[in-house]
């Protein structure tokens, strides 16, 4: 593969020479000999404007149609109680979110490859062949929203569906860049629909705040309430938003010297997904607060009935359309990653700028994604309910390991240089792994064995808090009668070349040396996703035979 690596000005490795060049986004564009000074806000603004599109669409993407499900679900049963669960997920976001907008900026290589060349055949190829699988059933459950929400306005399901999967392989096949990103940011102001509704529903604005800034804990089963915090952390922070970012960031030709941009597009894509999932917990809470219908939540179908029978007939309706809206966005994003991550790795064209005749390939696979995944939703007698169940599931099982590498990446000095992760990042994204970890057990556990008890999660949660503590320790405490050797890795990070830096060529790095500690982590992870993946097989096959 080593062949279709190409080389270009600054030193930097390219897999598609269609990544280098002008920024050209959907509200701007930027000459790449453009380097100079930005000096007063107007011409701030008129970058910031073109670089404005990875941030916004990988978080508003993210409100999906298993977000819309999630989030109305716990507002529906529980209020607004566990609206908290939000604010502390925005630094989990942007931390995770920053460090492959970084690696993407800097190295010109989408993740999946980055971990190929990195790590080994292993985890390259299980990368890219979990992350297809996940994302072929996302994108299922994101034509199951779209169904809902057709069904609800009482509009033809099958057409309907078919016309969508259609509509966005129509506005990713223009080989114009700038048209696909305006495509995908009108449908970032479509989501802002959930705007109204909540102005509708009327939620007591005065407990919204408190349960906002006031963890605490709903009445009703603790093992439930538990499992629907981490299914709430699981679709807020998922595995192919990592694939999506540092590739889209790529493909948008955004360079080292507009990370701070980049970053602030960012955050404004947090803001969004955070207002529009705090939106859909008050309005189903808001909804079904005192009525028959509270606790006894369906789907996100079952909530827009219900914001149009006790709001108003325009909120259900509004609701229906942002769902539709969120899920489209959502199938267009996630197809996508897997088109970039599968290019990446096998070294094929795989850029928005070039034609569907330049990338036949790239092309091909974003359509057969979204053709097939549409087909499954409108076949009578799909196994819908086992797809969506088989979504989270694997999801629990690939997160750890695309946040373990990704973290190991962001330290990997020949990758990044003096890009790598400052101590304090280390130390705040290493913690969030470490609870990541223990969540995707947890679900994990809980998908394949339903009768687990609060206890036992309780459980699970005690032993692997003490495993990463006995972890901790041992990395930390020296080893009596020995001497540790210096390692290049832990000399000081000169960071006064960040904006002429950039990664140089694939070919001309040496494999990172990994301590025993790390080799023995590696190991134990694979042993986890090789025992859990048994275990899912095993348990999708026996609700598929109905036991």
């Amino acid at each position: 593969m080593a062949g279709t690596r190409a080389r270009t000005g600054g030193g930097q490795t390219v897999l598609d020479s269609a990544h280098v060049g002008d920024i050209r986004g959907a509200l701007g564009s930027i000459a790449a000999h453009d380097t100079g000074a930005r000096p007063g806000l107007p011409a701030k603004l008129k970058t910031l404007l073109a670089i404005v599109g990875p941030g916004l669409i990988v978080m508003v993407g993210d409100n999906d149609a298993g977000a819309f499900g999630t989030y109305t679900q716990a507002g529906q049963n529980y209020g607004t109680r566990l609206l908290w669960t939000l604010l502390l997920l925005v630094p989990v976001l942007y931390v995770n979110q920053e460090m492959v907008l970084r690696l993407g900026a800097v190295t010109g290589v989408g993740h999946a490859r980055l971990i190929l060349e990195r790590y080994g055949r292993f985890w390259g190829a299980f990368s890219v062949i979990d992350l297809f699988l996940l994302n072929a059933l996302t994108i299922v459950t994101e034509f199951i929203g779209i169904s809902l929400g057709l069904g609800y306005l009482g509009l033809p399901k099958v057409p309907g569906v078919l016309v969508a999967a259609a509509a966005v392989i129509a506005a990713a096949s223009t080989g114009s860049f700038p048209r696909f990103e305006r495509v995908c940011l009108i449908l970032v102001a479509g989501s802002l629909a959930l705007i109204p509704v909540v102005v509708m529903a009327h939620p007591p604005l005065g407990q919204v705040g408190r349960d906002f800034v006031l963890p605490g804990m709903p009445g009703g089963e603790l093992s439930t309430v538990m499992l629907l915090i981490i299914a709430i952390v699981g679709t807020t922070v998922a595995p192919w938003q990592l694939f999506f970012q540092q590739s889209y960031v790529i493909d948008k030709r955004i360079t080292p010297r507009f990370i701070r941009y980049e970053r602030v597009d960012l955050w404004i894509g947090i803001v969004i997904v955070v207002v529009g999932a705090a939106a859909m917990m008050c309005c189903a809470a808001a909804a079904f607060a005192g009525r028959p219908g509270f606790g006894h939540f369906t789907d996100a179908a079952g909530v827009a009935a219900g914001l149009g029978r006790y709001v108003h007939e325009a909120a259900g309706i509004l609701f229906a359309i942002a769902l539709i809206d969120a899920s489209v966005i959502g199938a267009a994003a996630v197809a996508l990653s897997t088109s970039y991550a599968i290019g990446d790795v096998l070294g094929l064209r795989h850029s928005l700028h070039r034609s569907p005749r330049q990338a036949k390939p790239f092309y091909a696979l974003f359509a057969a994604l979204l053709l097939v995944s549409a087909i499954i939703v409108v076949v009578p007698g799909s196994p819908l309910g086992l797809l969506t169940e088989g979504v989270q599931t694997l999801a629990g099982v690939l997160l750890p390991s695309a946040t373990v590498f990704l973290l190991l990446l962001c330290n990997d000095r020949a990758v990044l240089g003096p890009w790598v992760n400052t101590r304090a990042t280390n130390l705040f994204a290493s913690a969030v792994i470490g609870v990541l970890v223990l969540l995707s057990i947890v679900l994990t556990a809980s998908v394949l064995y339903p009768r687990i008890t609060f206890a036992q999660l309780l459980g699970i949660l005690a032993a692997g808090a003490l495993l990463g503590l006995i972890g901790l320790v041992a990395a930390v405490w020296p080893v009596p009668g020995r001497r540790r050797r210096p390692r290049r890795d832990t000399a000081p990070v000169d960071r006064s070349q960040r904006a002429s830096w950039r990664m140089p060529p694939l070919a001309l790095l040496e494999r990172p040396r990994l301590s025993p500690g790390r080799r023995l982590g590696l190991a134990v992870l694979r042993g986890y996703l090789v025992i859990a993946a048994a275990l899912v097989v095993v348990r999708v096959a026996q609700l598929a035979l109905g036991r």
